[in-house]
C-alpha cells in the first residue's frame, strides 16, 4: 500500500526551491572531528552560508550520512543545528545512519522521514539505497515498487528521485567500490517514466551535475559535495580535496526543467587531514 505524503501547496506557476545538504558525519561531542575537521562547526558554516545569501528555499532535504557514530545525540545535534534555516526538514539515511536511531530521535515539528513529498507541480521521493551493515548501497525492489506506485497515483506530477548512493560511477577507484551496485539497472528503469527529471545524491562528497539521454529527454543527475571532508575527484586512491564544504540549492520548475548550483562555504576555514588513508 502507498503510504502517505507530506503535501506542500504552492501557487499556480510557482518554482519549488529546495536546499540540499548532506553527510554531516555528526557526532554526539561537537568538538569532534572527522579526518581534522570538526564536523559540527562546518555543517554550521554551510547553514550560516545559505542564511547569509539572498537566495531562498521551501524545503530542506538532508540525503544521509547524518552521524558518523550512530549516537542518538548526533541525530539531536542535526535537528537542532538546522533549525535555525526555518525550513521544513525531510531526511532519508546513508550508509553510516542507524535508520532505526534515525527514526527515534530526528524528531521535530518540521522534521519528516516520509518518503513522498508534494509540492506544487513536483513528487519528491526519498529512497532508501542502504543495505545493513554495508558501505555500498542496492536500490530494492520495494523502492522501485514506491516509484510505480507513486507514479501511478500522481501522474502529472513531475518527479525528482533522491537517494544516498551514486547511481553512476565517479570514476575514483576506491569509492567506486561503494556505489549503487545496481545504478545501471535503476537508471534504466526510472528513465523509461516520462515523469523522472531528475536523480539527487549524496555520499561521494563532491560535485556532480550532468544529463542523462533518456528515452523521453534529459534528466539531470546531480551529486552535492559534503558538510564536512571532500573527497578528491578522479582519483584511484583515497585522497582528501581542499575545497571547502557547501550545499546545492536547486529550483524545480513547473515546466519539469531544474536549475541548479552548489554553494560554498568562503575561505579556508576547514582544512582536512592529507595524511589519512581512509575513514
Amino acid at each position: 500500500m502507498l503510504k502517505s505524503a507530506v503535501k506542500y501547496n504552492f501557487d499556480d506557476n510557482q518554482s519549488v526551491r529546495l536546499i540540499q545538504i548532506t553527510d554531516p558525519h555528526l557526532f554526539a561531542d561537537p568538538e569532534s572531528k572527522l579526518l581534522g575537521v570538526n564536523t559540527a562547526k562546518s555543517l554550521q558554516a554551510v547553514i550560516d552560508t545559505f542564511l547569509s545569501s539572498s537566495d531562498e528555499a521551501d524545503l530542506l532535504i538532508a540525503s544521509g550520512d547524518i552521524s558518523q557514530d550512530y549516537s542518538s545525540t548526533s541525530y539531536h545535534n542535526f535537528v537542532q543545528q538546522i533549525a535555525s534555516a526555518k525550513l521544513p526538514c525531510h531526511y532519508l539515511p546513508g550508509n553510516h545512519d542507524d535508520p532505526r536511531m534515525m527514526a527515534l530521535h530526528m524528531q521535530g515539528d518540521n522534521v519528516f522521514g516520509q518518503q513522498r513529498i508534494i509540492a506544487g507541480d513536483w513528487q519528491i521521493l526519498m529512497l532508501d539505497s542502504t543495505v545493513r551493515g554495508k558501505p555500498g548501497g542496492y536500490m530494492g525492489e520495494v523502492q522501485f515498487e514506491l516509484i510505480d506506485a507513486a507514479i501511478e497515483a500522481e501522474p502529472h506530477k513531475h518527479v525528482l528521485l533522491v537517494m544516498h548512493h551514486n547511481p553512476i560511477l565517479m570514476q575514483c577507484s576506491w569509492l567506486d567500490q561503494h556505489c549503487m551496485a545496481n545504478g545501471d539497472e535503476f537508471i534504466q528503469r526510472v528513465t523509461q517514466y516520462p515523469q523522472v527529471k531528475g536523480l539527487l545524491w549524496g555520499h561521494v562528497h563532491q560535485q556532480v551535475n550532468k544529463q542523462h539521454a533518456g528515452p523521453h529527454g534529459k534528466v539531470e543527475f546531480m551529486a552535492t559535495p559534503s558538510t564536512c571532508i571532500q573527497f578528491k575527484p578522479l582519483s584511484d586512491h583515497f585522497a582528501l580535496d581542499g575545497v571547502q564544504p557547501g550545499y546545492r540549492l536547486l529550483e524545480l520548475r513547473c515546466d519539469g526543467s531544474i536549475r541548479s548550483d552548489v554553494y560554498r562555504v568562503q575561505g579556508q576555514h576547514f582544512s582536512p587531514d592529507n595524511e589519512a588513508s581512509g575513514y
